[in-house]
């Protein structure tokens, strides 16, 4: 019998569905990966914002990962919502015995504008954890973050993903050009080469959990031993469909489609 793939999130909750854990372990259902997760914070949040945060203790993060890297194979995972530094340090120890390609969406704020995490935990996570990458898939504001400058045109898109492996030690560099003008550019860099993955850019509030998404299929495809090119252009076309089959639901912006991947054509 063929062994399957799987795939783990570090991340924190979301009961309206659309980001956080329940997105990453949707994704990974829809892509084939077996999901597993372990839960960071407890986040009353829905499509118009975040209303509280609830902290899991250090132990039980650390328990998770325990009860999970001791007894079942992860072959890629991603980290999401790590709010504080004492959670980032309890994460990072654990981060070399699991051996396996370690995806950083760079968390900081929700869709809504909300902040996800403290203020000081911002510069543990860009010189701590951002080394220790895979590859990290920041948005234009993140990247403008980590990198420290602004970052306004594609080349200037081209110029951070190459800042970020370079200077800051990641393994690569995935810069999303959502928050520009024209299509929706995105740039990656492995440390050689850079890539561009391009789509229609779709007209619709509807973006809740889209990084989220993005990340987790990516961290799904590499689970199933993908190159990193590979993983990125299918996660890229998958993020897509999400977003085009985008959920008119809730008072704010709406949650991406995880059944995208189901309609007749994608992914044949």
């Amino acid at each position: 019998m063929e062994k399957v793939a799987c795939a783990l999130t570090i991340a924190g909750t979301d009961p309206s569905g659309g980001a956080g854990i329940h997105a990453d372990l949707k994704t990974f259902q829809e892509l084939k990966s077996y999901g597993m997760s372990v839960i960071t914070s407890v986040v009353a949040q829905n499509t118009t914002g975040v209303q509280a945060l609830h902290h899991v203790p250090l132990e039980m993060i650390e328990q998770q990962l325990y009860s999970v890297i001791s007894d079942m194979p992860v072959h890629a995972f991603k980290t999401g919502m790590i709010a504080n530094i004492d959670m980032m340090k309890v994460i990072a120890k654990k981060i070399p015995s699991i051996a396996a390609p370690y995806v950083m969406d760079p968390v900081m704020v929700a869709t809504s504008g909300d902040p996800l995490i403290e203020e000081q935990a911002r510069d543990f996570l860009r010189k701590e954890l951002l080394p220790l990458t895979a590859l990290v898939t920041p948005n234009i504001p993140e990247a403008e973050f980590l990198i420290g400058r602004k970052v306004e045109t594609t080349d200037d898109m081209k110029k951070a993903a190459r800042s970020i492996v370079h200077d800051l030690g990641a393994g690569a560099a995935l810069v999303k050009g959502g928050h520009l003008d024209g299509e929706a550019v995105d740039f990656l860099y492995d440390g050689t080469t850079i890539y561009s993955f391009s789509a229609k850019r779709i007209n619709t509030k509807n973006t809740h959990g889209t990084g989220c998404t993005y990340s987790a299929a990516i961290t799904a495809y590499l689970s199933q031993r993908l190159s990193l090119y590979e993983a990125v252009d299918k996660a890229k076309h998958f993020v897509t469909k999400a977003i085009k089959g985008a959920f008119p639901i809730g008072a704010g912006n709406g949650p991406t489609n995880h059944w995208a991947i189901r309609e007749k054509g994608v992914f044949q």
